[in-house]
């Protein structure tokens, strides 16, 4: 009988961690798969912790060792082995809320009863924020119809704190593989391609108001981590390129509410790079703002050109005076609102 989800974790020097992200994950029972990926890990138990689940849990948990490829070649991995209808991904330092999971497997389980089973679930997430105890939750009340199925024709407004991550999602493991994606390795961010790439192929969406995936942030080697993303902002832009060039979005003008979707997600990502490549601040970096620029202007037609300009991302590229110093503040600004890293 075909499990009901997947849930992949890529690991990589976890075991300070990762046995409560599995614990939790533990809790679905013999609906779920759950798939533990170590990425080469070497400085720590990691690999005995995957087997010693493995051996515990044979029905439930496959232990998978590869080479270092980074976190996008262990969601790769984690897709090539998956045989639940759902594919979920929970890195090895978050964790699922379980009272929420049993609901949402629930309404699954009913979904799939009745052929409804749409191809994509949508729950909150939480930023659990360890520096200082606090949390926010991320929700989608104001954007989806809640506890029913429905289409891009009924998805209202995002603001921009509320795109769709990883952390929010669980797709169809059919639609990953027909959509083609195949993240890049040695890559941080492909989360967000993760997310992107699919959308076209989703015909139907289901969300539900639960605060699902609880998101750990603000460990100071954590990918997130401002100075780190200054550090890898050459991997920002790998991935804003790689969404750039894997949708033709002016083939989605008959999707209006989807293209324009992708349009403020591809808007968004742009602003992202040019705000950290604006906090390295080098002259070396300011070179890489404008060919980024220039890369998004020969890789899409001018109609995408033009609404990425005119919307958040064309804002982080404007010229005035002190038009660097204002645009870093009011990143500033957001990142104390939001508290996003």
């Amino acid at each position: 009988m075909q499990k009901l989800i997947s849930f992949a974790v890529p690991c990589y020097n976890s075991a300070a961690y990762m046995r409560h992200c599995i614990e939790t994950l533990l809790s679905a029972g013999e609906q779920a798969e759950i798939i533990l990926v170590d990425d080469g890990s070497t400085k720590d138990d990691t690999p005995a912790i995957c087997d010693e689940y493995a051996a515990k849990y044979p029905t439930i948990v496959k232990a998978v060792h590869q080479e270092n490829g980074g976190h996008g070649e262990g969601v790769n991995q984690g897709i090539r082995n998956a045989t639940g209808l759902y594919y979920k991904v929970v890195d090895s330092d978050d964790w699922l809320d379980t009272d929420a999971l049993k609901k949402v497997l629930h309404r699954l389980q009913t979904l799939v009863a009745r052929g409804t089973a749409p191809d994509l679930m949508i729950c909150n997430y939480v930023y659990e924020h360890v520096e200082d105890g606090t949390s926010h939750t991320v929700r989608y009340t104001n954007v989806f119809p809640k506890d029913r199925l429905f289409d891009w024709v009924h998805v209202g407004h995002f603001r921009p704190d509320q795109n769709l991550l990883m952390h929010s999602v669980m797709y169809r493991t059919e639609v990953l593989r027909q959509c083609g994606m195949v993240l890049p390795k040695h890559t941080f961010y492909v989360d967000n391609i993760f997310v992107y790439q699919p959308l076209p192929y989703v015909k139907s969406m289901y969300y539900m108001d639960l605060d699902l995936y609880r998101y750990f942030i603000g460990r100071a080697d954590q990918s997130v981590n401002e100075s780190v993303m200054v550090k890898r902002v050459d991997q920002q832009l790998r991935v804003t390129k790689h969404m750039i060039d894997c949708q033709d979005l002016d083939a989605l003008k008959n999707q209006k509410r989807l293209r324009a979707y992708m349009l403020h997600y591809l808007s968004i990502m742009m602003a992202i790079s040019d705000i950290f490549l604006l906090l390295d601040g080098s002259a070396e970096a300011k070179e890489k703002k404008t060919q980024l620029w220039q890369y998004l202007k020969e890789h899409t037609s001018p109609s995408v050109y033009r609404a990425v300009r005119l919307s958040l991302g064309g804002i982080t590229n404007l010229h005035f005076p002190k038009s660097d110093t204002v645009i870093v503040g009011g990143y500033r600004i957001a990142r104390k609102i939001f508290k996003f890293n």
